[in-house]
């Protein structure tokens, strides 16, 4: 496990990706919820629907301070209802 520490050097660039269905209220909430870890740090958001239109996927790319801070993003959208998967 100690190798995988090594992979990312903080501060860093991080893009996360966020599934789920293609719904405003998901996108909404994939939002909110980085919002409620980043604050005031400026986050780039691209969307894209599936080939047949029944999931969206959200990516949001912003400097990510530390390991801790992109561990409690993930669980808190792992947690969320409207989330199929993070990446």
């Amino acid at each position: 496990m100690s190798g995988q520490a090594n992979l990312l050097a903080f501060p860093c660039t991080f893009p996360l990706k966020v599934v789920g269905l293609n719904t405003e209220a998901f996108e909404r909430a994939v939002r909110e919820v980085v919002r409620t870890h980043l604050g005031d740090i400026v986050v780039d958001y691209a969307a894209r629907k599936s080939s047949g239109g029944k999931y969206l996927s959200v990516t949001a790319t912003f400097a990510a301070g530390s390991r801790e801070q992109v561990d409690a993003i993930y669980r808190e959208l792992n947690g969320h209802d409207l989330v199929v998967m993070t990446l």
